[in-house]
């Protein structure tokens, strides 16, 4: 089955069906950085597809660049990579490309999840005017355009939770109501990542479309299996790092792959690490982060910001977002949910081992979000991007819950 990627960021959703066994067609991103990243990654599918994985391996090592990687793989793959932004000044030229690369087969499946900062309630919280006349909360009309060209049987739309209750839940009704129109029966289903076994309390909606002549109802997207695995599986084989410590290319594990790294597919085969780097901090930042994991680990009870000592106190707001400052818990089975103000700071997501004393590092990032530690996050310029891969991530959808659900609606 054909699929195509909308808002495609750094891939999650096409990680994800491209695993379930579906074949990518174009994924449509705005950001230069992420659809670096595609083709980076479209590339290691090439290669490892034609038994050419050493090129791959060379690149994640820093033997060839990025510009050379890309010379191994047909154009039509990099190509399919469409660095657009979805509207109507763009959608006739995006269609034509997509023509181009496609010809005239069927496209079986749309995906994609348009931006959420106008539906999310921290970003609705944020905003004098609560995020109304906001023009990403309509973006599901121009995901519309899309399924009136190519009329797929199925289409998958994912987004916050905040989505359900926006505008006292007038935007969903639009939404359902207008892609009703279109010809397809629409179900909402409210879904955690962790029911999938991502190691993430991460909750979202996923609306599901189907051509109403399928008759393919699905009751329950949850994998309702039973997870045992904790935080600390992603974290104990990685080099102990301290604040602004690391190599983005190649370093080697501590120790042997476990069970959760081989069941996420986190680790399969390619022992080459990448992007296990972390940002600087002030020794305010890290006296701060001590004191938010001895309590921690004494109590098991989060930081309050108002419980700090006051010569550490330098925000004036004192009344909201107290938790600023928080431990990822390695003795939990899920973590706190990855967004992408963790390019900004990482004062949300402070690594558990109090000697590393530091917030968590880009592949642990990665690893939360279920990622495989093969996948490289790319900048616009190469070898610069720390804080690109950051957003990136926190962007994402979970590639192993987008795995399960799209083997979900294959039977």
């Amino acid at each position: 089955m054909r699929f195509i990627d909308l808002f495609a960021g750094a891939g999650g959703f096409a990680e994800g069906f491209k695993r379930a066994g579906f074949e990518p067609v174009a994924l449509v991103e705005s950001d230069p950085a992420a659809c670096f990243t595609l083709k980076t990654r479209l590339s290691y599918y090439y290669l490892t597809e034609n038994n050419k994985s050493d090129i791959y391996i060379k690149y994640l090592k820093g033997q060839i660049n990025r510009n050379q990687l890309y010379t191994f793989i047909p154009s039509h793959i990099i190509e399919s990579v469409i660095n657009l932004s979805i509207g109507d000044e763009n959608n006739s030229n995006i269609f034509q490309i997509i023509e181009r690369l496609n010809g005239k087969k069927d496209i079986d499946i749309i995906v994609g999840g348009p931006p959420c900062q106008a539906y999310s309630l921290a970003g609705r919280a944020r905003n004098e005017n609560g995020m109304q006349g906001d023009t990403r909360s309509y973006l599901y009309i121009q995901y519309g355009r899309f399924l009136k060209k190519y009329n797929p049987k199925i289409f998958v739309f994912e987004n916050v939770i905040g989505l359900l209750s926006a505008e006292k839940g007038r935007y969903f009704r639009n939404i359902q109501s207008y892609f009703k129109r279109l010809g397809y029966t629409v179900e909402p289903f409210i879904v955690n990542a962790n029911e999938f076994g991502v190691l993430q309390n991460r909750r979202r909606v996923i609306i599901l479309g189907w051509k109403k002549d399928l008759n393919t109802p699905i009751s329950n997207l949850a994998d309702q299996c039973n997870f045992k695995y904790q935080v600390e599986f992603i974290l104990n084989d990685l080099p102990k790092l301290h604040a602004g410590g690391g190599i983005d290319k190649y370093l080697t594990y501590t120790t042997e792959i476990n069970d959760y790294l081989y069941f996420a597919k986190i680790r399969n085969g390619f022992d080459i690490l990448t992007q296990h780097v972390t940002r600087s901090h002030t020794e305010q930042d890290k006296e701060i982060y001590r004191i938010a994991v001895e309590k921690w680990k004494r109590n098991k009870e989060r930081l309050d910001y108002n419980d700090l000592p006051e010569r550490l106190k330098t925000h004036n707001n004192r009344n909201a977002f107290l938790d600023r400052f928080k431990v990822v818990a390695d003795n939990m089975s899920y973590s706190q949910t990855v967004v992408a103000h963790i390019a900004k700071d990482g004062h949300y997501y402070i690594h558990p081992d109090i000697e590393q004393n530091r917030s968590i590092s880009v592949r642990e990032a990665a690893r939360l979000q279920s990622f495989p530690d093969d996948y490289y996050f790319e900048g616009v310029k190469e070898g610069k991007n720390r804080t690109a891969a950051f957003k990136q991530i926190g962007n994402a959808v979970p590639p192993l819950m987008i795995e399960k659900i799209a083997k979900i609606l294959i039977g």
